[in-house]
């Protein structure tokens, strides 16, 4: 008899915990899929006692006469070194065709006309977490009678800016002029990410892409928008990725441009080794083949290659940041590189880098400016610091998955091409992969149109069968 008792307590005690662990996955699978909000506080000192002021400023774009004479009187001053012979762009900038740069630069770059085309949408500062953040807000020329704009929140990346959103703006805003139909139509915002253009750098250590998508969360709720769609490429993509885990029921939708897969397991290896021979045993196209081997070549070497700037950022940001501040044409030679190669890298084989072959000279030095005036490099490169300094793939938000609905373009010349069989098992919602016709890493910068239309079609298909509501 005693036995038997012993038993079935035994029995009980097993069915006890079986039950709590079933409660357990029950309930905290549910907590667990979404990534905690970072409430943090990133002005200097102290956080003091009273409320933050939270009115929201306009903001203009001004530049002074010193500013001007000072950045003058630095071009001319500039000291050139002589490139090697055919080097091209393999070294980096060509300071040959560096040269030409600085003289248009000097002699025909009219910045005074850029700050007006800056100024040509509505900008405004707002306090949020300690900073003044800034942020472009284009509402809609008109609107169709019943229908509602959508909001847009688009997220830039690193060397770029706010600015790199002008062109696609207008095709958001107002697609029926430009042929996109009105079925959508979209009220865009574009913040600059603290520590980047306009907005103010974090005075504290530790801000990184979950803090920047919590500030930018509060924007949106401020500004009054608690369902929003996102997009974003470089940065961008992982601050609307961090958005989408911190406030799955607020974002309709996700919209990428550059995807990365920080989690690799066995079956990526295998796929990276044997995929090539077998791609539709592991879920890859043809293009996802074409663009992915051989890997060492794209893959591989290609990042060895191209990412000594990201071990330099995210080790000793200051260091270089230093000399980028004080020079504008060292500056310009950090940043138009990537222009050239992140846009095609073929582009390395020519003497001028390629760089005026998708984008003018104006809409560069506009972007360069950005960074030259706000005194911004070594804020915007430290980002790279606080992202990957405690190593890629030990942070939450890089073991969580997304459910929110996602659509990703995929752009031929992007860096390194991210398959839709391994997005997948990050963003589980997947409801538009295309492979884009043409295109790299600064989409909405050098292919606008493509861009747009992909977000059109996307939306539409997460407004038609209400996929938010299925997350």
């Amino acid at each position: 008899e005693f036995c038997s008792s012993l038993a079935g307590i035994m029995l009980l005690e097993v069915f006890l915990v079986l039950g709590t662990l079933l409660i357990y996955f029950l309930f905290s699978k549910k907590k667990e899929e979404t990534l905690p909000f970072k409430d943090g506080w990133w002005g200097r000192g102290q956080k003091p006692l009273t409320k933050e002021d939270s009115s929201i400023r306009p903001f203009k774009v001004e530049t002074t006469e010193e500013e001007l004479s000072d950045l003058f009187r630095r071009l001319d001053q500039a000291r050139f070194t002589e490139p090697l012979e055919s080097s091209c762009f393999h070294y980096g900038t060509n300071s040959a065709h560096l040269r030409k740069i600085v003289s248009y630069w000097k002699n025909q770059f009219n910045w005074k006309k850029q700050v007006e085309v800056l100024n040509k949408y509505p900008q405004f500062k707002t306090k949020i977490q300690g900073l003044d953040i800034h942020f472009v807000h284009v509402k809609p020329p008109r609107l169709p009678e019943g229908q509602a704009a959508k909001p847009l929140l688009m997220v830039h990346g690193w060397p770029g800016s706010f600015y790199e959103f002008y062109k696609i703006i207008p095709l958001l805003t107002d697609p029926a002029s430009h042929g996109l139909g009105d079925e959508h139509i979209f009220e865009v915002i574009c913040p600059s990410i603290p520590g980047y253009g306009f907005s103010e750098a974090p005075h504290k250590k530790d801000f990184n892409s979950v803090s920047a998508a919590s500030v930018f969360y509060e924007l949106m709720l401020r500004l009054g928008f608690n369902e929003f769609y996102t997009q974003g490429g470089d940065w961008g993509w992982l601050i609307c990725t961090n958005l989408a885990q911190i406030a799955p029921n607020h974002v309709r939708g996700l919209h990428l441009n550059m995807v990365s897969v920080s989690k690799l397991g066995l079956t990526h290896l295998l796929s990276i080794l044997l995929g090539r021979y077998f791609p539709g045993l592991f879920g890859f196209q043809d293009e996802d083949a074409r663009r992915m081997f051989p890997f060492l070549k794209k893959g591989l070497y290609r990042i060895l290659s191209e990412s000594g700037y990201a071990h330099i950022q995210a080790t000793k940001p200051d260091t270089v940041g230093c000399g980028l501040n004080d020079s504008p044409v060292g500056l310009a030679a950090y940043i138009l590189e990537k222009f050239s190669s992140w846009t095609d890298m073929e582009f390395q084989n020519l003497e001028d880098g390629g760089l005026e072959r998708k984008f003018s000279l104006d809409d560069l030095l506009t972007n360069i400016m950005i960074y030259w005036v706000s005194g911004c490099i070594v804020s915007s490169m430290r980002f790279y610091k606080e992202n990957l300094q405690k190593g890629i793939g030990t942070q939450k938000h890089e073991k969580l998955t997304v459910q929110v609905p996602t659509g990703i373009a995929s752009f031929p010349n992007e860096i390194l091409h991210t398959p839709q069989a391994w997005a997948k098992k990050k963003y589980t919602n997947i409801v538009s992969f295309r492979f884009m016709p043409r295109g790299g890493h600064f989409a909405a910068f050098e292919e606008p149109e493509l861009l747009a239309k992909d977000i059109l079609q996307f939306v539409d298909k997460v407004e038609k069968e209400q996929l938010w509501k299925k997350k």
